[in-house]
Order: structure tokens, then sequence, then C-alpha cells
């Protein structure tokens, strides 16, 4: 009796790995889109269904709606006129996630603006998207994580964000920190700056002053004139440091020259500056010892594998 082969499964059979690379995965489920089926003007077209039951649909553009309040509030429209030119050229390739509009009216959009906003500059009428039956604190949870992840937020948008969550949906900090893949100590961290004042806030926002920057400042009584000297003059965040600890003395001594102890005796303040930037970057512990001669080493310090997910996804690239 000859036994028979057992023939290979499909790619789209085959089980797909857990563990790392999972990303947003867990949150917004396996999608596939598929070639939509002809509908009439004005309906949203069926294409495919998730694992979880939930259907991907070809939707009116114009019956889609921003979510209030989302996390994001800054686009970059350089970006977003590239994005629509390659739009135009090959569709959408990826599909937004959106819900049921509270009101009955249309869609409210959970994650994917940027794309929305590209897709409408294209000229398209319709994009696939993702219709998921979400309550406000799962909707804002998933808005958060994905701009995140694909690090559209600057500093104050997260925290905003992240104590939104807190006062309007009861999440503690260490809660969030779980939900983001970060250390409780970056949420802290972050959520400190909104002691800032508004219009140093602004310039954290628009880019001209750093996370490390804004840091230093917090508490300060001349918070926003050393931020702007700091903008002006392109201050290190030594000399930041420094001029608030001279105007808490009420002294009006010059900004001493940057040395290299920085809380650190001995080591290099351009080193310690990189494991900051990293850190607040990765939202992790970084460390770098470096030997001379451009050697060294880089150690990433993760408190689970959810932060060990998201270092792998950035350091290779992944798309989310």
């Amino acid at each position: 009796m000859t036994e028979k082969k057992e023939e290979p499964s499909p790619p789209s059979a085959r089980k797909r790995p857990s563990g790392l690379g999972r990303g947003l995965n867990a949150l917004f489920g396996d999608v596939a889109v598929e070639t939509p089926v002809l509908a009439s003007p004005g309906t949203a077209t069926k294409t495919s269904s998730s694992s979880g039951g939930e259907s991907v649909q070809h939707v009116d553009v114009g019956a889609i709606h921003p979510l209030p309040g989302q996390p994001r509030r800054h686009f970059d429209e350089t970006a977003i006129t590239e994005l629509s030119e390659s739009i135009a050229v090959r569709g959408l390739l990826q599909p937004i996630i959106v819900r049921r509009a509270p009101d009955g009216q249309g869609y409210q959009l959970v994650a994917g603006e940027r794309r929305w906003r590209a897709a409408q500059r294209a000229g398209l009428h319709r994009i696939p998207a993702l219709v998921r039956a979400l309550d406000d604190a799962a909707t804002y949870e998933i808005a958060l994580v994905e701009n995140i992840q694909r690090q559209d937020l600057n500093a104050i948008e997260e925290a905003s964000a992240y104590r939104k969550l807190i006062e309007d949906f009861g999440h503690n900090q260490e809660a969030l920190a779980r939900l983001v893949g970060k250390s409780r100590s970056h949420v802290a961290n972050l959520m400190r700056l909104l002691d800032l004042p508004a219009a140093v806030q602004d310039l954290v926002s628009e880019g001209s002053l750093a996370m490390g920057h804004a840091r230093a400042l917090i508490g300060a009584e001349k918070a926003e004139v050393i931020a702007h000297k700091a903008v002006k003059e392109g201050l290190s965040v030594r000399a930041v440091e420094a001029l608030v600890r001279t105007a808490r003395r009420g002294e009006n001594s010059p900004v001493p020259v940057a040395n290299n102890g920085d809380g650190a005796a001995g080591r290099d303040p351009d080193i310690v500056a990189v494991e900051r930037h990293l850190s607040e970057l990765l939202g992790i512990g970084a460390a770098i010892s470096y030997a001379g001669e451009g050697k060294g080493a880089l150690t990433l310090k993760f408190a689970s594998l959810d932060q060990l997910d998201m270092i792998c996804q950035r350091l290779s690239g992944e798309a989310i």
C-alpha cells in the first residue's frame, strides 16, 4: 500500500508565529483585504472578515470623521502630500480602523488618520476600513498605542494621552506602562511635562525644545524665559540645568561651561546625553560603555517580553 503524502499547507493557512513581532495584532486582529464586490453608491462594501468576525469594508471617505480628542494633534503636511501621491498610484494598501459613530452618522476614526487625510488628498472616494465595535476606552487605547508604536506622537501629545486615559477611563501609570510597552518611569516622567507652562509645552510640541531640556525646566520659576533662551542659543541640557539652578538661587552669574560630571563623575557628557536620548526615545533603560577609539557597548534593559517585542520592531523597522 502506497503511503499518501501530505500536501503542504498553502501560505495563507500556515500558523502565524506568536511572540516577538506581533506588534498591534493583539489589539487589531489579523486582517486581509480582498478585492471589493461592486455595490450601489453610498453603501459600504464588505470585502473580507477578520478572525474575530469583524469585517473589512470599503467605506465612503466622506462618511468618516476624526476621533474627538485623538492623541495626535500635529501632522506633517509634506509627509501627507508624499503619501497621497503614493496612494494615488497604488491605492491605500493598509486598512484604517473605524467604529460606528456614536450618533449613528457614519464612522469615527480609531487609527489611520494620516492615511485617511492622504486618501482624501489623493481624490479617493472609498477606502478599506476595518469596522470594529469598540467602547470609548478601547478606542482611545488603540489610537494611543498605534501612534506610539509608529512614533507619531511628540512628548506632549503622548503625555496628554496618558493623562486622558487616567482621568477619563480610570487607568493607572503601571497599567498604562504595560499597555504601551514602556517603563512606568517613562510614563511618569512624560506626564510631569504637563506641569510646564503652556508656552514651554508648545516649544516641545513643535520640536524646538527637546524632552531632556523640558524635563530640566519642570518646577523652575523662570521656565519660559530659560526655554526661549535655550532655543535661541542652542543650549545643551547641562547648560539649561545650570540656568535653572542659578535662577533658584536668584543669581545672575553666567551659564557655566559644561563639564564631564553631569551626575556621573568622569563620564563623557556627550555619552551621557546619548544615553538619555535613547532612554527617552525607547522608554526603557539604556547604558553605553565607551572604551575609546570609537569602540564600546550599548545595553538596553527591558522589563517584559512586550518591551523586548517593541525594541525588536524598532530596530528591525518592522511595519506595524
